[in-house]
Order: C-alpha cells, then structure tokens, then sequence
C-alpha cells in the first residue's frame, strides 16, 4: 500500500484545519481540555523525568522517533537506527513494562501513547545492557470498539522524503487484534570525510565520500492478546522492517605516499537489501492476590545482503574498474524467558527471573579486485549464548525506601572462519551485576536519593561479525571479530525539591567501546574499525529546572560533563569540562493551537582521546487539531548546524573527521482518526535481551 498525498491537496488540508476557528462543542473533548490544564507534560523524580505525551502538544508529531528526539537528553542518530540517552549511552526501550526495540518503535503509533518516562537508574528487573530506559507507556479504557489512524508526512531536506501509515485495533469482548502497515519513500543523503596522516609511512591522505540512497522502507506489524480469565493471558505478535538499499558513492581523495602524490575519484554503484522480523509468545498468569507469573518466547531475524561495483579514476584519466563485493550476514535469535514475583504485607516485593538466549550469525564477503586481478572469498560464524537470572528485593523501613538486586550472567561465544580447522574466537566468562538504591525524604517536598549499578555494553552481532566497506583503496570501515563488551560501574546522588532536582553522577567504564584504526602495511590500507579502548571515566552535574506559567510551560536541562577516555595506543589530550543544555518552551493557545521551540547543545568536547566541536539545534513547529484531523507545520535545525568534527590520534594515525548530516528540514503532517477504541489491552513482552544488538 502506498498512501500518497499531492503537495497541494496537503496545503490545502492544513490551510482548512489552520482557519477553523469554531469553539468545541462536545463533552468528551471538554473534558479532554480540562486534564490538558491540570496535567503537567514534564514531571522528575529522583532523577527520572515522566513525560505526558497524551495530552500534550507531542501528541500532534507524526512518528514516534520524531517524538523521542524532542525529549530531552534523548540523540536519535541521523539515519534513525539508535537511539542515546546523554551520558548514559543506548538505553533499553520497554513498552508497558515489556522490552522491545527500535523496529517495534516504527510500529507504534504516537496516538497510542500515554506516557514516555527516562529511567536514568533502572534496577535489576531490567537487563544488565542498560545504564538507562526509556518506558513508553500506552493509554488503556474500559471500552470495547474500532479505531483506526491514517498519517501523511511530506519533509524537505536536501531531497524529498515521505512517510505514510496506517494503524488499526480491534476489540470484541476478551480478544484485541492490532495491524499496522507503513511505507516510507526515502532519499537519503549522507556524507563524511577525514584528513588523516601516518607519520611512519609517510603518508598524508583525505577524502570525502557522498552518498545518494532510494530507499523504499515498508513497516508491519500485527498481533493477538486474549484474556483467557480475569487474570490470566496470552499473546502472539510479529512486526517487521523491510528496506531496499539502493545506493551511489561518489569519493574524491587526495592521497600523498612517500612523495608521490595522487588524486582519485571513486565511483560505487550498490544494490541491496535488509530485513528484519520479530516475534513473540507469551503467556502471564496471577497466581494470587500476592504473586504473579509470566512465560514468554521470541525469535528474531536479521539479514542484509549487498553489491558493490566500483570503478577508480587516477589523476583525471579514464574510470576503470575498481572491485566488485558481494556481502551478506544473516542471524537469528531464539530465546525464553521466566518472571515470577511475590508482595508481602510489610511492603516488601521480591522479584525474580531468568532469561536463555541462543544466537547464530553467518557473513559472507567476497571480493574481486580487478586492479590487482584477485578474489577472495570469506565466511564467518559465530554462535554466541547467554543465561541470565536476577532476583530483587524492596521494600520501606519507616520513610525511607530501599531496593537490593543482583543479575547474574553467563555468555558462551565462538566465532569460526568457514578455512579454519579452529575457532579464531572462544570466549566464556560470567559476570555479576549488583544495584542498590536508598531513597530518604527530608520533608514533603525534598528527598535524597542513592544509587549504584554495575552494567555491561555489549557490541551489535554485524560489529563482532566479518565484514567491510571500502572508501577507497586506501580506506576501509570494517567489523572487528575480537571486540569485546564493556563494563561500567556507577554512582550517583539525587536531590530533589518539588520537581526540580541536581544530580551527581560518578562512572567507570572499562574496555569502552569506540573507532579507531588499524594500518596494513602489506595491502596499504587504513582500517577503521571498533576497538575497546582501556578505560573512560567521568563526572556529570545535572541540573533539572521545568517551569510552568497559564499557557506557557518550559523544561530546562543543563549537563556540566568532565569524561576522559584514555588507551595505551592513543594520544591522549586534555580533559575539560563541557556542557550539554535542552530547553522547551511550548505555548497552548486557545482554540487547539500549540506552537513550540525546543533547542539543545553541546559545548565543545575534550575528552582524552577524542575532541569534538561545539553542536547547537533549534526546531520549531505549530500545529492545529479540529476535531478528528490534526496539522503539523515543523521547521527543523533551523540554523543548519549540521557538521559534526572528530579529531583523536589512536596507533600512530592523526585523523580529522567531517560528519555531514541532514537534519535541516520543512516538514508538513496530517494526522486522521476514525472509529473509537477505548481500551487498548494488547501487550507483548520482548524476550530477548540482545534484541537491540541485532543489526
């Protein structure tokens, strides 16, 4: 299905909704403006912030990416693949309590959404990979009813894109059915660089590297929840991302070698593909007024498959061919996990569970260079398990409150290349996560509370896999099949009054994961790759200041951040402090008109290794709601600060890098809903921990 709406007819749409200026009339939407007036759309908590997105101007955004962008501290990456939480690094995404990740976030409608809160402490409940959690919670009534919502987003970047959905639920007596279908026609434009020296070789090289992709990207997903009794149910759903990749790469290096100096075009030409699936059995069962269970399985799969043909020309003659790479990976999840958890009548809840997660990954490259007339063939698995279990108690002595947890955890990895009579990687170690947590109130308005978590980071199955994407013949981006995960330790201190609160945070990672480069001096070729480096530490003063006056509301975040990363193969530099600010100011007009500002930075960032420049961003929009239709006219990166520069010098290897993105954008949305659905009962429990390493 392609829903397509002329940029005309969607003017005219938003030019009608904009000049409708008729009071409104009906009960349910009176009281609706009621709730709008008493509910705060920012509220904090020891450090965590709860976001109303129901009755709030966010509702009115068409996707839920662009929702989560708009929240503060939260990085959406360019190409809408990860999401970051500053300071925090990729947080878990849970919805209703239950773990999903980013492609069940493409499936979830905006208008399905009551709350959205950022956990910054999460406890051993939550799995030991998430320093944070973003919990997206959906609305739930009492009726039963259909309801269906049709969306239509036009955006204007360097190139046309456009985003068209469709998101339906049912419900008949004890059964829910959901079904949602997008297709997204993209064009996306991405470019990079680097100026780079190797100093030993002589060598003084850069390039910069554009690139155009058409890309038709079709989201589904559809499900069943059954209450099978007052307290106990069953669910079965399956959601999937399908993308065509088809994409040109223009490069233009200039590359000096022990004096000789040459000036290269590139051409690549590249056909490809990604999918992936996710689905999911669970069953949750009340066992008493006391105690409950639940029961679940999932498999995930992912693959991608590529070619690329490219073709060199040296020093302004003719384009010749250059290589041709054929590359796929491919991996697959099954996994099971348990929960059960008892309260007592001192307050107290014990809560324990565990999880079994089994991971097959297959890549296969093969290259023909056609300079040097030689093929390569090269295929890689790795098989990789994980048991886990936790148990957590918690509870209240008097007023102060207090939480104990500890997970524990065993990963089994082998990785095997197809010409090797032995694994190039065996790797088996267990790992024990403690967290603890003390909340003490002063009075009715202050509380201080205490945490500490010990996480681990685990690296995506494609970054521990064997694969590469050339630049040009002297530059490659390549997995790293010896990249291990890092471990991070974290204390922290809340003071909260009211709802504004400081926060001091103190970390140590060890084996941090970041870029760096490997030269090969046989083949010529730098190699950019992920490395652990030895350790990074850090300190974070947080500071949250929310502020609200008749119809004018504000948030204000403001980060002051010393990190340092160090490594023996780096040079390291200066560490200094940086700042990381968010504010948003949002204006509820009358008559359903809301109009927003929301902006945030980054200062200048020296941290050991890497020194990374200053980033600001300002997106506005306005919307209006009449009736059923609502209209959003948003303006994006308004000032188009949109380069991103890395410096840092790892093996002997000085690298500037560029990072162009494009974030500056015009977008027009139109959201519509038909039907009436109440209750939205439907659940579904993510099984598998890794879910989010599956890329």
């Amino acid at each position: 299905m392609k829903l397509k709406i002329k940029l005309g007819v969607l003017l005219l749409f938003c030019a009608k909704s904009f000049s409708q200026g008729k009071e409104i009339d009906s009960l349910q939407q009176m009281e609706e403006i009621v709730v709008e007036g008493k509910i705060k759309t920012f509220s904090y908590k020891n450090g965590n912030v709860k976001v109303d997105v129901a009755n709030s101007f966010l509702k009115s955004i068409p996707n839920t990416l662009d929702l989560l962008s708009k929240l503060p501290k939260v990085q959406i990456s360019p190409d809408k693949t990860a999401i970051s939480v500053i300071g925090k690094g990729n947080p878990l995404l849970y919805l209703d309590n239950q773990r999903i990740e980013m492609n069940d976030l493409l499936a979830l409608s905006v208008d399905d959404i009551k709350s959205i809160e950022i956990i910054n402490n999460p406890s051993s409940k939550y799995e030991a990979e998430g320093r944070a959690v973003i919990l997206i919670t959906r609305k739930l009534n009492r009726k039963e009813g259909f309801q269906t919502v049709i969306s239509e987003t036009v955006s204007f970047k360097k190139r046309f894109n456009n985003y068209a959905g469709i998101n339906s639920s049912l419900k008949l007596k004890k059964t829910e059915f959901k079904a949602n279908f997008n297709y997204n026609a993209l064009n996306v434009w991405e470019s990079n660089g680097n100026n780079y020296e190797i100093p030993s070789n002589n060598i003084v090289s850069n390039y910069r590297v554009v690139g155009l992709t058409s890309r038709d990207n079709y989201v589904f997903g559809g499900g069943i929840y059954h209450t099978i009794n007052e307290n106990d149910s069953f669910s079965f759903s399956i959601n999937g991302n399908m993308k065509k990749d088809n994409f040109n790469l223009k490069t233009k290096t200039n590359n000096l070698a022990n004096g000789e100096q040459t000036n290269l075009n590139t051409l690549g030409i590249a056909n490809g593909d990604r999918n992936f699936i996710n689905s999911f059995l669970n069953y949750n069962m009340k066992i008493n007024e006391s105690s409950g269970f639940f029961g679940g399985l999932q498999y995930s799969n992912y693959n991608t498959g590529s070619i690329i043909n490219s073709s060199n020309n040296y020093n302004e003659t003719n384009f010749q061919p250059f290589q041709k790479i054929n590359q796929d990976f491919k991996v697959d999840v099954f996994s099971g996990r348990i929960d059960f958890e008892k309260k007592f009548q001192n307050e107290m809840k014990w809560e324990l569970g565990g999880i079994y997660s089994s991971a097959n990954a297959n890549s296969n490259l093969q290259l023909q260079n056609f300079e040097e007339n030689t093929n390569s063939d090269s295929k890689y698995n790795l098989k990789e398990k994980n048991a886990s279990a936790y148990t957590q108690l918690s509870g209240t002595i008097k007023k102060f409150s207090w939480l104990f947890g500890l997970r524990i955890e065993n990963t089994n990895i082998k990785g095997k290349y197809a010409d090797e009579s032995s694994a190039s990687v065996a790797k088996n170690y267990t790992n024990f996560f403690p967290k603890a947590q003390i909340e003490i109130p002063i009075d009715s308005t202050k509380t201080l509370t205490f945490n500490y978590a010990k996480n681990i980071s685990r690296p995506n199955y494609s970054e521990t896999s064997h694969g590469q994407t050339y630049i040009n013949p002297y530059f490659i981006f390549s997995s790293n099949v010896n990249l291990n995960p890092s471990t991070s330790d974290e204390i922290s201190a809340n003071f909260q009054y009211k709802d504004k609160s400081v926060k001091l945070i103190y970390y140590n990672n060890k084996n941090a994961m970041n870029y760096g480069f490997q030269f090969n001096e046989a083949e010529n070729i730098l190699i950019y790759r992920p490395e652990n480096f030895d350790k990074e530490t850090g300190y974070n003063l947080e500071f949250s200041l929310p502020f609200s006056h008749q119809f004018w509301s504000s948030l204000n975040t403001l980060s002051f951040i010393l990190n340092k990363i160090e490594d023996k193969s780096a040079a390291i530099g200066d560490s200094k402090p940086y700042i990381y600010y968010y504010s948003n100011q949002t204006f509820n007009l009358k008559k359903d008109w809301t109009i927003s500002l929301i902006g945030w930075g980054l200062s200048t960032r020296n941290e050991g290794v890497f020194q990374r420049n200053a980033i600001f961003n300002l997106d506005g929009a306005i919307s209006k709601t009449y009736k059923n239709l609502s209209c959003t006219l948003s303006y994006n990166n308004i000032f188009k600060n949109n380069i991103y520069k890395e410096n840092f010098e790892v093996n002997n290897v000085n690298s500037r890098a560029i990072f162009i993105v494009d974030n500056y954008e015009f977008s027009i949305a139109l959201k519509y809903t038909f039907g009436k659905l109440k209750e939205s009962i439907f659940k579904e429990k993510e099984i598998n921990e890794n879910s989010d390493r599956i890329k």
